[in-house]
């Protein structure tokens, strides 16, 4: 037998307060990698969240009758294009906060259905430009710029045509399912057409 056998090694194994040790840094690290990444996270997120620009919008019914001009957005909390432009809503509301009525609508509750139906809602962000009697004036649907927007709000505030009336960017869809499932004689069931 050979006398450099690994049971009969000289190097020494590691005492338990090295091995105590190591683990405690490596404990160390993972916490503070952990506190960097949702730290890191946290700054991504808009600090402007869809539900807080709901809670201080005007109702509906208030902004339809207090004599100011409102814009009404039809949008949903899964909206990814309603979200990247609750930043630029808030900071628009501010500027106008004391001219024009903001006004959310969440598409996801039914009570604005009637609403929905009534200006045409099918993608979102959908936007509708009331005049100060609660006429709509102008639609813009989808992702719009800051600039553009607070344009329209000018002319809405100075009741002369909006400059960008029918604008369209980048939708996230609001669907409804057209046929009930199963039915036999939806014309997109294909199985029917197949002789056997």
């Amino acid at each position: 037998m050979s006398t450099d056998s690994p049971v009969n090694s000289p190097i020494k194994p590691e005492s338990s307060f090295g091995v105590r040790l190591r683990n405690f840094l490596i404990a160390v690290v993972a916490i503070a990698l952990s506190v960097a990444l949702v730290l890191g996270l946290k700054s991504e997120t808009s600090s402007v969240s869809l539900t807080s620009l709901d809670e201080q919008s005007t109702p509906l019914e208030v902004a339809l009758t207090n004599g100011k001009p409102s814009l009404v957005e039809f949008y949903a909390n899964w909206c990814t294009v309603c979200q990247k432009m609750a930043p630029d809503i808030a900071q628009l509301e501010q500027q106008y906060a004391d001219k024009v009525n903001f006004v959310m609508l969440n598409v996801d509750n039914t009570k604005w259905l009637p609403e929905m139906l009534k200006y045409r809602v099918d993608g979102i962000p959908h936007f509708v430009y009331l005049s100060q009697k609660g006429e709509s004036v102008a639609q813009a649907i989808g992702d719009q710029p800051r600039t553009v927007m607070a344009s329209n709000l000018e002319a809405l505030v100075a009741n002369s045509p909006l400059p960008y009336a029918q604008a369209s960017g980048e939708v996230s869809k609001v669907s409804a399912s057209v046929a009930p499932a199963g039915s036999k004689d939806d014309p997109r069931s294909h199985g029917s057409q197949v002789a056997d």
